[in-house]
């Protein structure tokens, strides 16, 4: 017997909330998709501080839809529409950045700014914006420390840092001495962002000596520790930030992410000839946001086409990596600071392929 649709909605509608209503007559129910007996869906709180009170809910939601007949599997994740309430004001000293100078003028050095401790340097790199390249470094640096490896994360997108929020922390740096700091650590990955180390409502307005400064400092003035892999999310274009990583942090070489449209390709290929012509390989190419399934009705659309990255790849002779969908799912986690890849749904099997991909290819 077949579970549909339906039944899963009727059964879900039974789970009672604490202040009243149910996980249907509230709408709290996302992305829910059945596939033969596998059954996933998202319960999204109107806000974290609720949604932190609602695991119980989430687990008896799970369970009483993996008792159903005809389930199989039944996973259900929980996240929160909106950003988090301020939190409380603390206390001057807890609340204080490193005792650095972020974003002066680069120091002058000698030779490479790689930590040593650290094996390999990945960029990933779009060309433009808008197309996935921090979801695709955030997802995919979880993937590669689900799968053993030591990885380390850095938001190299000063204007625009956004792997704070996709990784889930705020939480600021410590820097004992003044000189080094501590990055953080989550999900597994070691992650640092000049995010962390601003005020997140403030613009950063600096000119290309003041880039390559702070992308020095978040290089060599954090304690990496050892790790197999650094992943850089690069911002947009082909600028100051790309031009000093290349040339200063000896990269093992660059991932594209893009999407099929051709309006996006031109962007990457541009991404590629900078690459190419500062002599950092293409390690491979991967197409974001390739289709689209409907969860209502399952139709399968290509919002911006389809197979144009795949096609571009095998024209220039680089390694395609593989497609990823346009979700809610993945959308919702991200926001709630929960990557897709740390669970087990389509598109974190997405990520650990590409993962493995990398690994078995000496990539990583």
């Amino acid at each position: 017997m077949t579970v549909t649709r339906a039944e899963i909605e009727a059964e879900l509608a039974r789970i009672q909330l604490p202040d009243g209503g149910d996980l249907m007559s509230r709408d709290w129910v996302r992305a829910l998709s059945v596939e033969g007996g596998e059954v996933r869906f998202v319960i999204e709180a109107p806000s974290p501080e609720i949604a932190r009170q609602c695991e119980p809910v989430r687990a008896a939601a799970e369970q009483a839809v993996a008792a159903m007949e005809g389930v199989t599997l039944a996973r259900a994740a929980l996240t929160a529409h909106g950003p988090s309430a301020k939190a409380p004001a603390a206390k001057p000293a807890a609340a204080a950045p490193p005792n650095l100078k972020i974003g002066g003028h680069p120091t002058p050095q000698q030779g490479s700014m790689k930590p040593a401790s650290v094996k390999r340097i990945i960029a990933v790199g779009s060309g433009k914006g808008g197309v996935g390249k921090s979801t695709v470094s955030s997802n995919l640096a979880v993937a590669l420390a689900r799968a053993g490896k030591r990885v380390g994360l850095l938001d190299a997108d000063i204007y625009g840092p956004s792997q704070p929020r996709m990784m889930g922390t705020t939480k600021r740096p410590a820097s004992p001495d003044g000189k080094m700091i501590e990055p953080l650590h989550v999900h597994g990955v070691t992650l640092m962002s000049i995010g962390l180390m601003l005020d997140p409502a403030k613009a950063v307005i600096w000119r290309g000596p003041m880039l390559m400064g702070a992308l020095q400092q978040l290089i060599s003035q954090v304690s990496w520790g050892e790790l197999d892999v650094l992943i850089v999310d690069l911002p947009p274009g082909t600028g100051d930030v790309q031009l000093t990583l290349c040339q200063k942090a000896e990269p093992s070489g660059a991932i594209i992410v893009s999407t099929p449209q051709d309006v996006a390709l031109l962007d990457a290929r541009k991404a590629m000839d900078m690459f190419n012509t500062l002599k950092t390989p293409i390690l491979g190419m991967i197409e974001n946001m390739s289709t689209y399934v409907c969860p209502e009705c399952g139709h399968e659309a290509q919002i911006f086409g389809h197979g144009g990255v795949k096609t571009e790849a095998e024209k220039l002779g680089v390694p395609f990596l593989g497609s990823l969908p346009i979700d809610l799912e993945t959308r919702l986690a991200g926001d709630a600071g929960t990557p897709v890849a740390t669970g087990d749904g389509p598109a974190a099997s997405a990520y650990a392929a590409m993962a493995k991909r990398l690994i078995e290819g000496g990539i990583v």
